[in-house]
C-alpha cells in the first residue's frame, strides 16, 4: 500500500483526505513467478544441488543460544504424555510416520519447524525431554535428512530448524550415540547450504526473514560461518525492507505476522549474544519500529485484537514476548502503511482497520475487514471480530475458517452479505477494496476518524464510509456508516445490508421494545446503551475465537436496511450508562 499526504504532515500524523491504496498483486503469484517456484524446487533433486550441500561435517556447534520465549505448556505437557498437538489435531509419538505424513499443513509447520522444541524445554528438564526430542528426531533424519523436498526442506522451516536446533541443543545433541550426533550436526550443516541458496526465494514477511534468520545463525554457529554470516547480514536487511514497513508493521498487516518476526529478530540477537557479538544495529532498530506497534493492536487486557485471520494472544504471554525484546515503547495510536487505529479516552479504547487488505501474495488466510473496530471498557473485551481464522482447532468444519475470514465475521458494515474484498479458496484475497481514504481528527471533545473503501464500488455502486467520534471521557462512542453512490448507478431498486458489532463473550444483551435499542452490560465492567437509526435492530447468535482456538458461543447486534440508488445511512451511539 501507498499514502499521500499533503505538505506539511507530521511523520507520524494521518492528514485529512489520506489516501491509503492497495498495492499491485492482488491476484497472487502470476504464472511466471508459480512456475519459476516450481522449477526451484525440481533443481533440489539434481546432481549438481546435492553437490551444493556437500562440505565438511562440523564436530559442534560454537555456541547455544538462549531461546527467551516461552512455549505452549499445553503442547508440551501433551507430548510428555506421548501426544504431539495442534490446533486440537493430535498425534500419537509412536505412530509419527513422517514417510507418510496424514497430518494437516499446520502441523507440518508445528513438526518441520521444530517449534515444539520450545514447548518441550517450557514443562520439563532435560533428563526427561531429551528422550522425547530424539526420538522426534530420530525419525523425522530417516525421513529427511537425505532427501531434499518439500515440505521439510522448504527455506523458511529451514531458518526456523537452524535456530530451534541450536537454542534447544541439550535436547537433541545430548545423547551418548556419536553417530547420532554426527548425524544431527551433518544435516544442520546441509540445511545451511540450501539456506544460502534459498532464503531470497521465499514471499517476503515472516517466511523470508526466517530463512535469513536461520543462515545468519549458522554463520554464527557453525565453525568457519564469517562470510555466510555478512552475507545473512546483507540478505537480513533487503527482507526486511520487504516485510516491514516504515512505520514499523509488517506487510502482511497481521498482527501474528508482526508478533512472529518480532520473536524471529529476538532470538537472533540472543544468538550474536551468546558468540559474544554485537548485533547489527538493524536488529533493535527493527525491533524499536515493531514493538509499538504492535502493543497499538492490545486491548485494556493488554492482549492482542484479533485482525487477519489471528485469534486473540492473551496479555500476559504478550507481556513476556515484549520484556524479553527489551523494548520498552507506549502504543502507536496511528500508522501510515500498517493501516490500524487506536483511539484511547478514559476507559474505553477502539481499534480500527482503516486501510485496505494485504495483497495476495503477501499473506495467506487474510481476511475482508476493512473498516472493522474492536473495542474494550477497562480490561473488558465490549465489541470484537469473530477472528481465529488462521487458528481455530481443525476439529471444526473447514468451512468455519473460511467463515471467519468473511467481513460479516467483522464488525463492520456488509452490503448484499457479499464480502468487501473477494475470498478465495486458496487462502488469498481477489478484487475488492482498492482505495481508502482516511482522516483522523482529535480535540478537547473527541476524537473522531472518518474513513471510506471502495470495495462495493464496482457490485453494487456503493462507497462505505464510517465515522467513529470517541468522546474525551470515553463514556460515548457514535458512529455513522454510509453507502454513498459510486460512479453509474446501478438498476437495482433496492440493496440490504447490515452493520454487525460481534459482542465479546458473557456480554449480557437486553434490546428495548421499540427495536431500537438495547442496554449491553459488560462482565466485571459498566452498563452500556446502544441506540441506531435508519435501520432495525436485532440480535443473533455469534461466535468468538479464544486464545486456544476454541469457538466460544456469543451474539451479536445486528442493524439491517436496505438502500436505494441513492444511498443510506445508519447513525448508532454507544454511551456508558453506569
Amino acid at each position: 500500500m501507498t499514502g499521500t499526504e499533503p505538505p506539511g504532515v507530521a511523520a507520524d500524523g494521518i492528514a485529512p483526505g489520506k489516501r491509503l491504496v492497495r498495492a499491485s498483486g492482488g491476484n497472487g503469484l502470476s504464472l511466471a513467478e508459480r512456475l519459476s517456484d516450481r522449477l526451484q524446487w525440481l533443481t533440489w533433486r539434481t546432481p549438481l544441488h546435492g553437490m551444493r550441500l556437500k562440505g565438511a561435517k562440523p564436530l559442534k556447534l560454537l555456541a547455544v543460544p538462549d531461546d527467551p520465549f516461552l512455549g505452549d505448556t499445553r503442547r508440551g505437557e501433551a507430548l510428555l504424555d506421548g501426544v504431539m498437538m495442534v490446533r486440537g489435531e493430535r498425534i500419537a509419538l509412536g505412530a509419527l510416520d513422517f514417510t507418510k505424513p496424514g497430518f494437516s499443513p499446520a502441523m507440518a509447520e508445528h513438526l518441520h519447524s521444530f517449534a515444539w522444541l520450545r514447548d518441550l524445554s517450557s514443562v520439563t528438564t532435560r533428563a526427561t525431554g531429551a528422550p522425547i526430542a530424539e526420538h522426534i528426531m530420530t525419525r523425522w533424519l530417516a525421513a529427511h535428512a537425505d532427501i531434499v523436498a518439500e515440505p521439510a526442506w522448504r527455506p523458511d522451516y529451514w531458518g526456523r530448524r537452524v535456530i530451534a536446533w541450536s537454542a534447544h541443543a541439550p535436547l537433541i545433541l545430548s545423547s551418548a550415540d556419536l553417530g547420532y550426533r554426527a548425524r544431527v550436526l551433518d544435516t544442520l550443516a546441509r540445511g545451511a547450504r540450501h539456506l544460502d541458496r534459498g532464503a531470497d526465494k521465499m514471499p517476503a514477511g515472516p517466511a523470508r526473514v526466517a530463512a535469513w534468520c536461520g543462515v545468519i545463525a549458522a554463520g554464527l554457529l557453525i565453525p568457519g560461518g564469517e562470510v555466510r554470516r555478512r552475507a545473512g547480514e546483507i540478505g537480513l536487511t533487503r527482507a526486511i525492507a520487504a516485510s516491514v514497513f516504515a512505520d514499523g508493521g509488517a506487510v502482511a498487516r497481521a498482527p501474528m505476522a508482526q508478533l512472529d518476526i518480532i520473536q524471529q529478530l529476538s532470538i537472533l540477537r540472543e544468538t550474536y549474544a551468546a558468540r559474544r557479538l554485537i548485533a547489527p544495529a538493524l536488529i533493535d532498530d527493527t525491533l524499536a519500529r515493531m514493538v509499538p506497534v504492535l502493543l497499538g493492536l492490545c486491548h485494556g487486557d493488554h492482549g492482542l485484537s484479533s485482525w487477519q485471520g489471528g485469534g486473540p494472544v492473551s496479555g500476559a504471554r504478550l507481556d513476556q514476548i515484549i520484556a524479553a525484546t527489551g523494548i520498552r515503547a507506549r502504543p502507536v495510536r496511528q500508522t501510515r502503511d500498517w493501516g490500524y487505529q487506536r483511539l484511547v479516552a478514559g476507559r474505553a479504547l477502539v481499534i480500527m482497520d482503516a486501510a485496505p487488505p494485504p495483497i495476495a501474495r503477501l499473506v495467506e488466510g487474510g481476511c475482508a475487514s476493512t473498516l472493522a473496530f474492536e473495542m474494550s471498557d477497562g480490561p473488558h473485551r465490549f465489541i470484537v471480530n469473530c477472528g481465529g481464522a488462521r487458528s481455530v482447532t481443525l476439529q471444526r468444519a473447514p468451512a468455519l475458517a473460511e467463515g471467519l475470514r468473511t467481513t460479516a465475521a467483522h464488525s463492520t458494515l456488509v452490503v448484499g452479505d457479499s464480502n468487501s474484498t473477494a475470498i478465495y479458496s486458496d487462502g488469498t484475497l481477489g478484487r475488492g477494496v482498492v482505495e481508502v481514504e482516511l482522516s483522523r481528527h482529535e480535540s478537547d471533545a473527541a476524537s473522531r476518524i472518518e474513513a471510506s473503501h471502495d470495495g462495493y464500488a464496482r457490485r453494487f455502486g456503493f462507497i462505505h464510509r464510517r465515522q467513529l467520534l470517541l468522546a474525551s471521557d470515553g463514556r460515548e462512542l457514535r458512529g455513522e456508516d454510509t453507502l454513498l453512490p459510486a460512479g453509474r448507478r446501478r438498476k437495482i431498486a433496492l440493496v440490504p445490508f447490515a452493520v454487525r458489532f460481534h459482542l465479546a463473550p458473557r456480554v449480557d444483551v437486553s434490546p428495548t421494545a421499540d427495536g431500537q435499542a438495547a442496554l449491553l452490560r459488560v462482565p466485571g465492567g459498566g452498563l452500556w446503551q446502544f441506540r441506531c437509526r435508519g435501520g432495525a435492530l436485532s440480535v443473533e447468535d455469534s461466535l468468538w475465537v479464544d486464545e486456544h482456538g476454541v469457538p466460544q458461543p456469543t451474539q451479536q447486534l445486528v442493524v439491517s436496511g436496505q438502500s436505494v440508488a441513492g444511498g443510506a445511512s445508519i447513525s448508532w451511539a454507544l454511551k456508558r450508562a453506569a
